[in-house]
């Protein structure tokens, strides 16, 4: 299954073909019908038994973890209970990334607070929730449909390892306070992460305990195989059974609010917050579609079809749309509860919907028993997602360290922002990051290779020479970008002309790009005038169309001189050839009227 593939249409039924009981003989609109149908089910899927088990394991962590994280950013808790229903069925039925959970997460959560708190907004008024939940479903649809999905391709793997890290980071400190009854403090997460491991003794021993028991069963439930995929499902069931029977002293799902037994109802949005909340809608659009960027390449699809970042934006978008009107806040990938529906061996994006229709039910029906659910089974359960996350990491981490130090910089520096800064400005240097990395890489990769031909017309390569020979015929293959950076490069690598009189230097320009920088084309001209003193010439060769035409609007191709740009085409050194021969037929001929040649 390919979910960015495109349908192939059904081949059109020849004249003399029976056509098929029932077909129509219209222009194909049966056949093309049949065809959206089977790729729609070839899209879907079909649900898994382990999807079923993980979409209820899913479901049951949507209700203390999304009450919490709405709590954490001032919202009504129910609020954020709401936004495990339809966020996580829409976007699992359209996102290209098939194990993505899309629901609330705290970076969300608090970035919302900040906007509406900005605005001048109550974040308990049901229609202004609506109102930013559906402006930020609006923003996503419009970047999935111009396509903005190809700016995250500039994001380097490096900075998205730090990224994610960092996310992994967060997610696990956020459950201190659950896992120990212990809230650190500190500004930034690996400084919470300190004070949190500094004051043990200041960590409630019941909380404790019991985030230490489900963190125990869980690892027990995985020694035994066939357990494996639900031991998320059984360390919650049998701790939290353990807790209500012995009467435990820990914090409650009921101890953060109650649960309505009713499904979210439909909400009018405020239509008159809208202006206030445009800036702080980009932001909290923003910072939801960089988490979902890291669910890809740590959740990859379980059957090998390939993740769609413009895809997963629309998808994103539809959620958040469907969630805004039923009473949910703002959502979008949440790398925590994808990891939890991938641990509890979720197959196909039938897990998330199942966690929806789930989390629905239990809400209908059994409302009150899942408020019994103790905070600190979640608090121990979220550790290991996120310590599985971050352990998952490894081998990338490693990747990146023996690639390049620039790299390990980047990764490093992008994983302290995420860990210590706002999360929207910690996309914003990984962005920069990632910008300056390319840059230095590119100007990195100019380079010259000289060729040589033998007798029998074959080119080898050979060393660049420091100076042109006079009356002869010199061949250099460029590669490059053609970035105003590569100047410092062509300087120092271009052999000197002084002395090279009536010298050719063919440059082999097949792999630059349409629209080269500026600055190198004010070079290439200084370098043909240093030529033409010493009556010699620059000659390019491959030039690609588009080039061609830059190269003519610019001044440059009339500055070379008439034959001095020998077009691509044909055979791969076709052009050399062609430059080659016309280059020696000119110094021959420039023999003839200069003895000195």
């Amino acid at each position: 299954m390919r979910p960015d593939r495109p349908e192939e249409p059904d081949r059109p039924s020849q004249p003399d073909e029976p056509r098929p009981v029932g077909q129509a003989a219209g222009p194909g609109r049966p056949a093309n019908l049949a065809a959206r149908l089977r790729g729609l089910r070839r899209r879907l899927g079909r649900p898994e038994p382990a999807d079923l088990t993980s979409g209820m394991v899913t479901g049951l962590f949507s209700i203390p973890e999304g009450m919490a994280y709405a709590a954490i950013g001032g919202f009504n808790p129910v609020a954020g209970l709401y936004a495990g229903v339809v966020p996580p069925i829409l976007g699992s039925l359209t996102a290209p990334t098939v194990l993505m959970i899309t629901t609330l997460t705290s970076a969300i959560a608090l970035t919302g607070q900040s906007v509406l708190a900005d605005a001048g907004l109550d974040p308990h008024d049901a229609g202004n929730v609506a109102a930013l939940t559906v402006f930020v479903g609006l923003l996503m649809l419009l970047m999935g449909a111009l396509r903005l999905g190809v700016l995250l391709s500039f994001v380097s793997n490096a900075v998205m390892v730090g990224f994610s890290t960092g996310i992994a980071l967060q997610i696990i400190t956020g459950v201190f306070k659950d896992a120990t009854g212990y809230q650190p403090t500190g500004h930034g997460k690996l400084t919470r992460l300190a004070d949190w491991l500094v004051h043990t003794p200041d960590w409630q021993l019941s909380a404790s305990l019991v985030a230490a028991a489900t963190i125990a069963v869980w690892a027990l439930a995985r020694v035994v195989r066939r357990l494996e995929p639900v031991a998320l499902l059984i360390a919650m069931v049998v701790v939290s059974a353990a807790v209500a029977a012995l009467g435990t002293d820990v914090e409650l799902v009921r101890d953060i609010a109650e649960i309505p037994a009713a499904l979210p109802g439909f909400t009018v949005p405020d239509w008159d917050a809208l202006p206030q909340l445009a800036p702080g809608a980009l932001s909290v659009a923003l910072v939801a579609l960089a988490q979902a960027a890291g669910i890809p390449p740590s959740v990859p699809n379980p059957d090998g079809s390939r993740s769609s970042v413009n895809g997963d934006f629309v998808s994103q978008g539809v959620a958040n749309l469907g969630g805004g009107l039923f009473q949910a806040l703002p959502a979008g990938g949440s790398l925590s509860r994808t990891g939890v529906a991938a641990s509890a061996g979720a197959r196909s994006r039938w897990a998330g919907v199942v966690s929806g229709v789930f989390l629905a039910l239990v809400v209908l029906i059994a409302g009150s028993l899942a408020e019994r659910i103790p905070m600190p089974v979640i608090g121990g359960l979220i550790l290991v997602v996120g310590g599985e996350l971050v352990w998952g990491k490894r081998a990338d981490i490693l990747l990146v360290v023996r690639t390049s130090r620039l790299s390990t910089v980047a990764m490093v520096a992008t994983f302290v922002a995420t860990s210590q800064l706002p999360l929207q400005q910690a996309i914003i240097l990984g962005a920069v990051l990632s910008l300056l990395l390319y840059c230095v890489q590119a100007a990195r990769r100019a380079r010259f290779t000289a060729l040589t031909r033998d007798a029998e017309g074959r080119w080898y390569t050979a060393p660049v020479p420091e100076r042109l020979p006079p009356g002869e015929v010199t061949v250099l293959d460029y590669e490059g970008t053609s970035f105003f950076a590569e100047l410092p490069t062509l300087r120092t690598y271009l052999p000197d002309v002084t002395g090279g009189r009536n010298a050719v230097l063919v440059l082999v320009v097949r792999t630059a790009p349409d629209i080269p920088s500026s600055a190198i084309l004010k070079e290439l001209r200084r370098y043909t005038d240093a030529l033409h003193r010493e009556g010699g010439r620059l000659v390019l060769a491959g030039v690609q169309p588009p080039l061609a035409v830059v190269l003519r609007r610019t001044g440059l191709a009339d500055h070379l001189g008439a034959d001095a740009i020998t077009p691509a085409g044909g055979p791969l050194l076709a052009p050399l050839d062609r430059a080659h021969a016309e280059a020696r037929a000119w110094i021959a001929d420039r023999g003839r009227d200069d003895p000195e040649v």
